[in-house]
């Protein structure tokens, strides 16, 4: 005799095992049968979720839309320290961009690949088009809402037929007082449909008056009248005492620009319970207003109550980084350690850290801890080829790049690996080789900055004035944030005699890296040409 399984416990095995399609499939049928079985419907909700669900506290890419027409900022000169949105000017003993290069917005490159930290804040439309999404793909956000809408069609795909909830004929007040069914019903919404607005209607606690005034003012928000009093039921029910609902309530305002009352519900929600997630999200919160020393001082108020909390600790490293306070985040990035000894992104930027400040063999132990645990790719050996050479471990250093060859997944990260074996040939003195290794990083990316400057260096010591200034120029025009290409090419106008092009581009040089004592010379002297004159 065969005993078949349950179908809603075969579908939950199925869920809890990641198998969401399966899970998704055995709920549809069930529903056929059962159109009311609220139990496999929350389940099919579940599933439906979790395929496109994504973590809304590392999650945060500021699109052009959001960072040229932002209007919450307040202060547009602050006080050094005070702003993410300033270049670091080396604070605590950072190191300064004759060691370690720095982004688009002034802050040294990390060790880690993050979230939004590819794109910075550029002061100029010209950048932002400029600046990248992410480390794989050139294209820049457009803005994060047009992101949201796209996932909101692509998960149509789960369910070709059409969507598994028809929220247009959905009664929100009913849903809202039933807690079990709600929050799934919520996240689907709000993770799987990206309707930010029925999300907000159906189960958040916000007076009538204030939506009445967002009704007014936020083409986002209009609302009918019945929603205002489906939000007054939803309050009533709720009687302001759920810190959850308050948490999915300031993450609705969050996506819709409302910082300042995504603000107050964190806030109320800390008051009625402290989680480790609040306050990462209201962290969140005071980064996109550019209120650094807020969010730490509010990181530090939660380590009071979770001691040795690694995404806390995690948070304020990152925090110290982007403010170009390096010795302080490597700080606390050996707390994190000590917390977790297989935190990857830890270990990446102290290892970078070390490379940066003198330390490659110190560094190569970092990275080669991140290959013992499993961390292989491109990236990592391009690193350790790199420590090993600084490190006069030579015979590891070719090899290191030749594994590197062998894991690259996009053309970028091809002409990386060959502009490093270029570094290590102009090293070694072999510039032939440094030449051809030059020319094939820009055969497979034609904007590699650093590849143009070098050759141009090259280019000139065969006598190529023309060609040379060339591609200073064309390096200049691909990183406006280095300062090497403007002062090479500050230099080179000085000695043809074109010194009004030299001193422009020593201005550009200046602009970059102030402290920089050569391109200083070179503008005392143009000066002095100039007054003779």
């Amino acid at each position: 005799m065969e005993v078949t399984m349950d179908p809603l416990f075969l579908a939950w095995s199925y869920f809890r095992r990641r198998k969401l399609q399966q899970c998704s499939d055995i709920c549809t049928k069930i529903l056929q049968d059962n159109p009311y079985d609220q139990a496999a419907w929350s389940l099919k909700t579940r599933a439906l979720t979790e395929m496109v669900y994504i973590d809304e506290v590392e999650v945060d890419q500021e699109g052009i839309a959001e960072m040229m027409l932002d209007e919450s900022s307040i202060a547009q000169v602050a006080r050094p320290g005070t702003s993410l949105r300033l270049p670091g000017t080396s604070q605590g003993g950072g190191p300064t961009p004759a060691v370690r290069p720095m982004t688009q917005s002034g802050r040294p490159i990390t060790g880690f690949v993050r979230p939004s930290t590819q794109s910075g804040r550029p002061g100029t439309m010209e950048q932002a088009i400029k600046t990248p999404r992410t480390a794989s793909t050139a294209r820049p956000v457009t803005s994060a809402s047009g992101r949201f809408i796209r996932l909101g069609t692509a998960s149509m795909l789960t369910n070709p037929e059409g969507p598994f909830i028809n929220l247009s004929r959905l009664n929100l007040a009913k849903y809202s007082q039933k807690p079990n069914l709600s929050r799934t019903l919520f996240e689907y919404i709000f993770h799987h449909e990206n309707d930010v607005k029925n999300v907000s209607v159906a189960n958040l606690k916000h007076q009538k008056n204030l939506l009445a005034l967002y009704c007014c003012f936020n083409k986002k928000l209009l609302f009918h009248h019945q929603a205002l009093d489906l939000a007054a039921q939803a309050t009533e029910h709720a009687q302001f005492k759920d810190w959850w609902w308050k948490v999915q309530l300031g993450k609705c305002y969050y996506r819709l620009g409302l910082y300042r009352e995504a603000e107050k519900q964190f806030r109320s929600a800390l008051n009625h319970q402290e989680m480790v997630d609040t306050y990462l999200y209201l962290a969140k919160v005071y980064q996109r207003l550019d209120q650094p020393i807020t969010a730490l001082n509010l990181f530090k108020q939660g380590l009071d109550h979770f001691p040795g909390e690694v995404t806390l600790l995690t948070g304020i490293a990152r925090i110290h980084e982007e403010m170009n306070n390096i010795p302080s985040a490597t700080e606390y990035y050996k707390d994190v350690l000590k917390q977790d000894n297989t935190h990857v992104e830890a270990i990446a930027c102290i290892g970078s850290n070390h490379f940066y400040t003198d330390q490659p063999e110190i560094a190569l132990r970092f990275y080669r801890r991140l290959l013992q645990m499993g961390v292989y790719n491109c990236q990592l050996y391009n690193n350790l080829g790199l420590c090993c050479f600084y490190a006069q471990q030579y015979d590891m250093t070719l090899s290191s790049f030749e594994r590197a060859m062998t894991l690259v997944a996009n053309d970028e990260e091809q002409a990386d690996v060959w502009y490093n074996i270029g570094h290590v040939a102009v090293g070694i003195g072999d510039l032939t080789l440094a030449y051809q290794c030059f020319k094939l990083a820009l055969a497979f990316n034609n904007d590699h900055a650093e590849a143009y400057n070098n050759l141009a260096v090259l280019e000139l010591r065969k006598g190529r004035i023309e060609q040379s200034k060339a591609f200073l120029q064309t390096a200049a025009s691909l990183a406006p944030h280095m300062y090497e290409p403007h002062f090479n090419l500050s230099i080179l106008s000085e000695k043809v005699g074109d010194l009004q092009s030299s001193y422009t581009a020593a201005q550009k040089s200046e602009d970059a890296f102030p402290e920089h004592v050569d391109t200083q010379q070179v503008l005392k002297q143009l000066r002095q040409h100039f007054a003779v004159l």
